[in-house]
């Protein structure tokens, strides 16, 4: 059985406010951290039926940067969703939120300048 580690480095400021997000795995082709300005991690816990999560985002995430970083976790939440139960219809229909989701979000910057 092969094992995998990744590993999530989140430096705080003095508020506790992540600054900076790193993370890297074993196995990866990349020599050095990655670097990101947000993450969305949900681990599922059968026992309790509940998903447990962690949502983070460095102070220097753009609100036009988050609009964009929910579109692509919706896209792919949409794609994992397809490949784990086949349910089209239902695929398709996230796939749609999302769109709908971005295209609202830019309406409403534009309407702000």
């Amino acid at each position: 059985m092969t094992e995998s580690n990744i590993n999530i480095k989140v430096q705080l400021d003095t508020e506790k406010v992540p600054q900076q997000i790193s993370w890297s795995a074993s196995g990866s082709t990349a020599e050095e951290p990655q670097k990101a300005k947000a993450m969305c991690l949900a681990l599922w816990d059968a026992s309790e039926k509940s998903a447990m999560r962690i949502d983070l985002w460095t102070k220097d995430m753009m609100v036009d940067e988050m609009a964009d970083f929910y579109f692509q976790v919706f896209v792919t939440m949409a794609d994992t969703f397809q490949r784990a139960t086949k349910h089209t219809e239902l695929t398709n229909d996230i796939k749609l939120f999302a769109k709908n989701f971005h295209k609202k979000f830019i309406e409403i910057e534009e309407a702000k300048k």
